[in-house]
């Protein structure tokens, strides 16, 4: 007897279709996972047969079958487990066949019992376009999946629980759509920064137009901790965007059933002994990097020479793209890497140099040498380029409280309001993502405007990239002024976040 179930895959972070069709047929007995499975699933025959027989029903004498459909695609994790014992049951006539709008999707104990499974988000969204209205996971996945909306989610915890729901004897109850209990955890706030007001004012000016920034000063300015603070003056996510971070979380496996919903930008800080890989993402069976994980986010880099030149240089792309293809033998896969890029560096080895004390021991050569490790087109690709000096006695041994995160937050949130009002809907999100059509229509220069920065493309030596981020980042300085038009004031505090003393 043939009963095809219907189930659920991943490519990339992206879910798609997949039938499990089981044939009982005639003939030695055998069990067959065809439909290019991984070992993953082949090792399903053995996890079926046992948790069949635990569940107290009666494993076929027969040939199985089963192919994963569509066959062209590889079949990867332990997602299977469900779809393909549900179907080897209902072929022998031992549960009725499910509701042909139904999906099943879980891995098995040998015991019966439902673990969860990794990419339930992206999965259950691909669920919803493909029509299917019902959907069986495992209990401690069923929160995640109810974020995909319009579907009826049931959460099971065995077979033996399944079984009795699928025969009409015990109905489950399904599972409500997943609400957070309060607000996230507050984040670290600006107010507990000593001093550093031009530092904050930068990155002000980065979180309200989502621009990237490399802050340069001696160790124990404060360049790890303003860094960490930034995500507190970034505007909240939309449903879509918390969407779209959390299906790479899911992936992963990073998303849990008390918190599977990001309710947070994301903020990632890897180590500078991570591989490329680690960075881009890859593997025989491509998994997202770092710069994937931040996705709507911030990736911040810590001792930016430290980093290995090769993992530097593939942020290149993906800063300019926001997405990432890693391509192997087996074929393509794109993740999103939409980020904003925060990193912090020394301005020598020592860390010394250019301290009013004098405590470098580097020689001009080594100063050279260490700056050089930065290359010139990932360099080209920081808007700001902010100088974080030691903080004197006074600023340190002060109690007035600096200014708030809300407070910061509320001048970002207007500014980030004036922009989606000038893009529209479908448009650019913020200022450094405009194209060169938006370019042109929202940042016109006038004739002294112009004046100021023919004589800055000369002097600095700005190529054609530097100019458009210069514009991008004017713009963003003129709406946090409230101003139509950028003036030559805004042009220039744009322009001066393109020289830093630490950095040749």
């Amino acid at each position: 007897m043939f009963t095809p179930i219907r189930s659920l895959g991943l490519h990339g972070v992206l879910g798609y279709e997949v039938s499990a069709e089981c044939d009982l047929a005639g003939g030695l007995p055998a069990f067959e996972i065809v439909g290019l499975p991984d070992a993953a699933v082949k090792e399903a025959r053995d996890r079926v047969r046992a948790a069949v027989k635990n569940c107290g029903c009666t494993f076929p004498v027969s040939r199985i079958t089963v192919n994963l459909a569509p066959a062209g695609q590889r079949k990867a994790g332990t997602v299977y487990d469900l779809p393909i014992l549900t179907g080897i049951l209902a072929a022998s006539g031992q549960i009725p066949a499910p509701d042909p709008d139904a999906a099943f999707v879980g891995e098995l104990s040998l015991s019966g019992a439902l673990r969860p499974v990794t990419g339930m988000l992206p999965m259950a969204l691909a669920a919803r376009r493909a029509g299917i209205r019902t959907l069986y996971v495992p209990a401690n996945s069923a929160p995640e999946a109810t974020l995909a909306g319009d579907l009826t989610v049931y959460p099971v915890e065995t077979v033996a629980q399944l079984l009795r729901h699928l025969s009409g004897r015990e109905a489950i109850h399904p599972a409500p759509p997943w609400a957070p209990d309060g607000p996230p955890p507050p984040a670290p706030d600006f107010t507990e920064v000593k001093g550093q007001e031009a530092v904050k004012r930068a990155l002000e000016i980065a979180a309200a137009g989502g621009h990237n920034v490399l802050m340069a000063g001696p160790p124990g300015s404060g360049k790890s901790m303003l860094s960490r603070r930034l995500p507190s003056i970034l505007p909240d996510m939309t449903r879509q965007e918390a969407l779209d971070a959390t299906q790479i979380h899911s992936v992963l496996g990073l998303t849990t059933k008390d918190t599977p919903l990001l309710l947070q930008r994301p903020f990632r800080s890897p180590h500078h002994t991570i591989s490329p890989m680690g960075m881009a993402g890859g593997g025989s069976n491509p998994r997202p990097g770092e710069i994937s994980l931040a996705h709507n986010g911030v990736l911040f880099l810590d001792e930016l020479p430290e980093f290995r030149s090769d993992v530097l240089e593939v942020l290149r792309q993906p800063l300019e793209d926001g997405a990432v293809t890693i391509s192997r033998a087996a074929g393509s896969v794109t993740y999103p890497a939409r980020f904003m890029l925060v990193c912090a560096m020394n301005p020598c080895k020592c860390g010394w140099y250019g301290h009013p004390s004098g405590r470098c021991r580097c020689t001009e050569h080594e100063v050279e040498r260490y700056q050089a490790r930065l290359s010139g087109p990932l360099l080209d690709r920081i808007d700001l380029f902010v100088e974080v000096p030691a903080l004197e006695y006074e600023e340190l041994s002060s109690r007035s409280a600096g200014e708030s995160s809300a407070v910061i937050k509320a001048r970002v949130d207007a500014a980030r309001s004036v922009q989606l009002a000038r893009f529209g809907h479908g448009g650019p999100d913020c200022n450094a993502h405009m194209g060169q059509q938006e370019l042109r229509a929202f940042c016109a220069l006038d004739t002294a405007c112009n004046q100021v920065l023919r004589g800055a493309f000369a002097r600095m030596g700005l190529t054609a990239r530097s100019y458009d981020r210069i514009l991008r980042l004017a713009r963003t300085i003129a709406d946090l002024d409230n101003s139509r038009d950028i003036q030559v004031p805004h042009l220039a505090e744009a322009l001066q976040y393109r020289e830093s003393a630490y950095l040749r």
